[in-house]
């Protein structure tokens, strides 16, 4: 490994890196957002991003945990990312200018550690500037996440900063450790990541007594990391995890059904949708390449990948809204991609003209692919915003607005609902109402437990619950295009509770 890689810093970077790295992210957001405002205006792709809005500003201007006032709740996945958007309410700049400018840091950020990682393994093929690093900012993917309004980028910057350490010559294991533990604050995915880092520990270091040390420090920065998080959980839910680790697996239990192979491979082909199919032969090589030279971090990277993605397929197996799930993967596939084909066209091709002529073929239909798929993102991003505002946003005004104010609702999609109606709530996802999660498809149960909990209303989709909907009374119904055009039902507003 050339050292002078492996020692690169952040001040190392030449200013013209830095200004053209700034830029692009500027651009690169800035289109997505743009096209959101003017398909239909500035909002959120996903209902959820409005749950973590919800405990943010509850935090800040109540100084507690919860998503309805009054009521503590583990109904946030991210409590770190809530906690960070929180900053947005006490200088005036949530819900959307702080979120976005966190999400485009992130993916800054991203960009500079995943070029950084790139460069400690790749000593032949340097180019100037740092192109994995532009790579990642105009993947799609990635920038479809970074002005979601979730967590994701953060994540995928920690992800990536796990395996950069973890290819040092001597990585810094008690930091490491710590590092990993807390990411369960950013998602409770993170702990996977404990995995590598021992992979390395125990096949990189070879005596004994070093081994120990090392898995010792690692453990112990874990722990530090991971015991309070636990603790919190326990102290608001009496669970250890988050509510939406237990929902979200009730709720889509019905696709385990599948055989596993159809729902692994499902979720495989996920970092391939774009660019990242023309780093598949890069991914094979660096993989064949790293496993007889014995590099276990690069292993040790391929592993975590394939096993988060078999976890989900076991687990929670959907790929819609994007593969929303599984995209803080899919940099670690994309970055050994890259490693792969540059030690692929070095090793395999003699220096001279051919050599010349097929990197320049490949990098030049890489960057077409890019691009192209990043313009179709941009589209795909404006569309998603359209609809959560056009239906999950105009219910929760319309709610606001028509509903006494003590009215309780039960709603399977309470992220804008909870924001903007500020009304007492009854999650049949689950999230914050934990009991809803055994009976959470079935529903003469749930019909049973609105009426015991006394439901005035209830939100859905009319053909997410059938046997719900056709005992209530329509009273409102959505006639967003966007939705009908995507193949679905508008959101409905269903009258329970008899007046």
């Amino acid at each position: 490994m050339n050292r002078r890689f492996t020692s690169l810093n952040l001040a190392g970077i030449k200013g013209w890196v830095w200004m053209t790295s700034l830029a692009i992210t500027i651009l690169a957001v800035g289109i997505y957002l743009l096209a959101s405002y003017h398909l239909q205006g500035t909002g959120f792709p996903l209902d959820d991003a409005w749950i973590h809005q919800t405990y943010a500003r509850n935090l800040a201007y109540r100084a507690e945990w919860s998503f309805v006032p009054g009521m503590p709740s583990a109904g946030s996945t991210s409590p770190f990312w809530s906690i960070l958007l929180t900053v947005g309410y006490l200088f005036g700049l949530a819900p959307y200018f702080w979120t976005f400018l966190l999400g485009g840091g992130c993916l800054l950020a991203i960009s500079i550690v995943g070029e950084k990682w790139y460069r400690s393994q790749v000593t032949r093929w340097n180019t100037p500037g740092m192109w994995m690093g532009w790579f990642l900012l105009l993947e799609w993917h990635l920038v479809w996440a970074s002005v979601s309004g979730m967590e994701t980028t953060l994540y995928i910057f920690v992800i990536l900063v796990t395996f950069y350490l973890l290819c040092q010559n001597r990585p810094p294991w008690l930091a490491l450790g710590l590092l990993i533990g807390s990411s369960v604050w950013i998602r409770p995915d993170g702990l996977t990541l404990i995995g590598p880092a021992g992979w390395v520990a125990l096949l990189s270091i070879h005596d004994w007594k070093g081994r120990q040390k090392s898995l010792v420090r690692l453990l112990l920065g874990f722990l530090i990391g991971l015991v309070p998080y636990l603790f919190f959980n326990f102290s608001l839910s009496g669970n250890l995890w988050p509510n939406t680790f237990y929902a979200k697996q009730a709720e889509y239990i019905l696709l385990l059904q599948k055989p596993l192979w159809i729902r692994l491979l499902s979720l495989l082909v996920l970092p391939m949708i774009g660019p990242g199919i023309i780093l598949l032969p890069g991914v094979v090589y660096a993989i064949w390449r790293a496993w007889w030279e014995r590099q276990w971090p690069t292993v040790g990277a391929f592993l975590w990948w394939f096993g988060y993605t078999f976890l989900y397929a076991t687990r929670l197996p959907v790929t819609y809204q994007h593969g929303r799930y599984l995209i803080p993967a899919m940099p670690v596939f994309w970055i050994m991609g890259g490693i792969g084909m540059a030690r692929l066209i070095s090793d395999q091709l003699k220096k001279g003209y051919w050599q010349r002529m097929i990197r320049t073929a490949w990098a030049m239909t890489l960057t077409l692919t890019l691009l192209g798929f990043y313009f179709l993102g941009a589209k795909g991003y404006a569309e998603d915003v359209a609809i959560i505002k056009t239906e999950m946003v105009r219910v929760a005004k319309w709610l606001a607005i028509e509903t006494p104010s003590d009215s309780l609702i039960a709603a399977h999609d309470i992220g804008a609902i909870g924001y903007f109606s500020q009304r007492k709530l009854l999650d049949l996802a689950g999230l914050i109402s934990p009991e809803v999660i055994s009976i959470i498809r079935d529903e003469p149960s749930l019909a049973k437990y609105l009426d015991e909990k006394g439901a005035d209303y209830l939100v859905t989709f009319p053909d997410w619950y059938p046997e719900l909907t056709a005992k209530a009374e329509l009273v409102f119904q959505t006639d967003s295009v966007f939705t009908r055009s995507a193949g679905y039902k508008n959101m409905c507003v269903y009258r329970w509770k008899k007046p």
